[in-house]
């Protein structure tokens, strides 16, 4: 897409008012805040809603559509409530570890490092399981990590030893076996922690039936993480285990920091604040969904559906979506769509429901739409635009070309200026300059495990231009 028909597109964009329906409030909880900004010149965002543990922040990339059917932006932020001096929920955590003979020596040392780390940060509320494979499968039961019980699993992971192939699905298996025996307990949240580096080789090998058994686990209440280690691992495999586990996803080329990634989803998973999250959009007469960039999203009749991950205090997440939208005379309000937010309140353990309409003014001054665009909106969209040439660029590395790889990025610093000039250069500083890196470093990868690097750093670049910024490591 060129310049002028991205500006266009941008220009055509979203609405002026966010209008909250009615919902009942939770017993014991405040009245349900709608948060405006002060009075401020257009363009401004819409309302944030919160009646339960997560804050709702939709915006519009336009306050005036132009009369007839143009192409524009919502964007919906979700943010964890914040705890203050709140006690962590106690944890019911199982860590899966591939121990086949590709970890033998450094990555594996380290990974038991990182397991001994993880054991040292437990209390004795807590419970975990240990599970290593590589042809077949080893495990120490799920234990309350009391002193004692620490030190067995520290004996536990000192045995570890590399050895078979990788067959991931029993590794899985048996952790969802571990941590299903220890539910109900004083544990609130029950985590699955799946360590890889590489490839499926036994047990069910096929992304379609490895995704199925993370569905299955998923859906008997435990959340799984992914974390693939080198360059080895099939990166959309595991990124697809998070998040159809509604996880978190990492990436380490370097396996010495695999105790940071541990702690970090330890941490999550203990601050834990809303699970089973689900956005969706209520289409009006008039309203088409082009895409919900970057999400699996599933549409029946005029609600479009989006799953999102289980979401720990002080947790964001963001949804771009691409709607086309008529206005059909100017001056009048065009609604554009409903939107909802439905999960688990883990803080008071009630499902709740956020609701807001998003509506828009119609105009036949083509300068008014330009003019009082939002500006965070609009980065917001160059955003997800530059994630799916990320993407594409990926591919292209993938298969050995290069050029095509930069190109993908030439387009996106494209993005990037158009955006600029709606929002001003330092908006977009930060989006150049990562686009600037991503081309140094197709520039340097000469080798193959560098262009498989290159290949897994753009996807988790992509992710979190997409808005995956909480649950991408």
């Amino acid at each position: 897409m060129n310049r002028t028909v991205l500006f266009l597109a941008l220009a055509g964009g979203l609405a002026l008012t966010a209008l909250v329906l009615g919902m009942p409030h939770r017993a014991g909880l405040p009245p349900r805040v709608v948060v405006t900004d002060p009075v401020t010149p257009l363009p401004t965002p819409g309302p944030r809603v919160s009646s339960g543990s997560l804050q709702v922040t939709s915006r519009l990339s336009h306050p005036y559509v132009p009369v007839g059917t143009s192409e524009t932006y919502v964007t919906v932020d979700l943010t964890g409530a914040e705890v203050p001096g709140a006690k962590r929920s106690p944890v019911n955590l199982a860590v899966v570890i591939d121990r086949s003979g590709s970890m033998s020596g450094y990555k594996l040392q380290q990974a038991k490092q990182a397991a001994r780390h993880l054991v040292s940060l437990l209390r004795d509320e807590d419970r975990l399981a240990i599970v290593h494979y590589g042809s077949d499968v080893k495990s120490l039961p799920s234990l309350p990590a009391t002193a004692g019980n620490r030190e067995r699993m520290l004996q536990f992971i000192d045995g570890i030893w590399d050895d078979g192939g990788t067959n991931i699905s029993a590794g899985l298996s048996v952790g969802r076996t571990q941590l299903a025996s220890a539910m109900g307990g004083a544990a609130t949240v029950n985590r699955l922690i799946l360590m890889s580096d590489g490839q499926p080789t036994e047990g069910v090998s096929d992304e379609d039936g490895l995704k199925n058994v993370v569905r299955e686990i998923r859906a008997s209440g435990i959340t799984v993480s992914s974390i693939g280690v080198g360059t080895d691992f099939n990166e959309d495999l595991m990124q697809a285990f998070a998040e159809y586990g509604a996880g978190a996803y990492g990436f380490l080329e370097d396996a010495s920091k695999l105790s940071t990634l541990f702690q970090r989803d330890l941490q999550q998973a203990t601050t834990a604040v809303a699970r089973n999250v689900e956005l969706s959009f209520e289409l009006p007469p008039g309203t088409t969904l082009d895409e919900v960039l970057g999400y699996r999203a599933h549409q029946a009749g005029n609600t479009v559906r989006v799953a999102l991950p289980d979401f720990s205090a002080g947790q964001v997440e963001r949804v771009v979506a691409r709607l086309h939208v008529t206005g059909t005379s100017a001056g009048q309000s065009v609604q554009v769509a409903g939107l909802k937010v439905a999960y688990t309140d883990l803080l008071v353990h009630k499902n709740v429901e956020d609701q807001s309409m998003l509506a828009a003014v119609a105009t036949n001054v083509q300068e008014e739409v330009v003019q009082r665009q939002d500006k965070e909106a609009t980065v917001y969209a160059a955003r997800a635009r530059s994630a799916q040439n990320l993407q594409k660029a990926a591919a292209a590395m993938a298969q050995g070309k290069k050029a095509e790889a930069k190109g993908y990025l030439s387009q996106n610093q494209v993005l990037f200026e158009e955006a600029g000039s709606v929002a001003g250069a330092a908006a977009v500083a930060a989006d150049q300059a990562d686009q600037a890196r991503a081309m140094q470093e197709y520039d340097a990868a000469d080798s193959e495990e560098d262009l498989k690097a290159a290949v897994k750093n753009s996807k988790v670049k992509a992710l979190k231009s997409f808005g995956r910024m909480g649950s991408t490591y």
